[in-house]
């Protein structure tokens, strides 16, 4: 099996797992704050994805959200989010999914991102577009801010960084954008800029396993990531994370620095 192949099939794996621990009877335990959940599921997928890999792969890299892995002298690293969006999971809001991405050395080579419960399986490669359930998908063509849907997201914290959100979206909302969304799922809310859904997103701390994937899918797409200056983004650390169709980019980030 090839690489992407690989990363379908271990997607698919985490899917499984989380059909059937959905809208079940299972303990919620919490990691960093209160507001960050964790669930058997997270654990679980997290399992299934890197028994798939490793049966392929088992020299690779692997950068995941629930546990540490011993570094190899591997150029390859899979970035892995077994569930992204486990508060929506935990609470019985079906909007979460897999998130897998493959490093060679520094460059993305391909990100998988699979909605079990809507069906969506999101594929892209490094030169070769990107697809939902095989069919390409392109941007959105909006060029203005009032011409836009956004998405944004919230860190757990509720302090300074939530502040700073809620003037941002004033400071949008005061550019007539069509609307705003929250949908908690920092990897599928990457997938509807990378689909046309809505034209732009922005999040002030995203970990490399929430926006690896999904920076990939947008660039294929035709759209652009950047942090909040514009500048490229490393997988190395969390990161100010904005991404758009590229035609918005600018406006978006003139919003994102204004210090009123």
């Amino acid at each position: 099996m090839n690489y992407i192949d690989v990363a379908i099939a271990a997607a698919k794996e985490a899917g499984k797992i989380h059909k059937e621990y959905f809208q079940g009877d299972f303990k919620v335990e919490t990691k960093s704050s209160p507001f960050d959940l964790l669930t058997i599921a997270d654990i679980k997928a997290e399992q299934a994805i890197l028994c798939v890999i490793k049966e392929h792969f088992p020299g690779h890299n692997f950068l995941a959200e629930e546990q540490s892995y011993d570094k190899t002298d591997s150029e390859y690293t899979w970035i892995i989010d077994p569930l992204d969006g486990t508060n929506n999971f935990a609470c019985g809001m079906p909007i979460f999914c897999a998130s897998i991405a493959l490093m060679h050395n520094h460059e993305m080579n391909l990100g998988v991102i699979y909605d079990v419960i809507h069906n969506e399986l999101f594929c892209a490669q490094k030169n070769q577009g990107a697809f939902l359930n095989g069919k390409r998908i392109r941007v959105s063509r909006a060029d203005t801010l009032d011409k836009s849907l956004l998405i944004t997201g919230f860190y757990y914290s509720r302090g300074e960084e939530m502040i700073e959100t809620l003037q941002t979206i004033k400071r949008f909302f005061h550019q007539r954008i069509v609307g705003l969304r929250r949908l908690g799922a920092a990897a599928l809310d990457l997938c509807y800029i990378a689909c046309g859904r809505a034209s732009g997103f922005w999040e002030f701390e995203l970990s490399p396993w929430d926006f690896a994937a999904g920076k990939l899918l947008i660039e294929e797409a035709g759209g652009k990531v950047t942090g909040k200056s514009g500048e490229k983004v490393t997988i190395t650390n969390k990161s100010f994370i904005v991404a758009s169709n590229g035609r918005i980019h600018k406006q978006m980030l003139t919003i994102l620095n204004e210090t009123k």
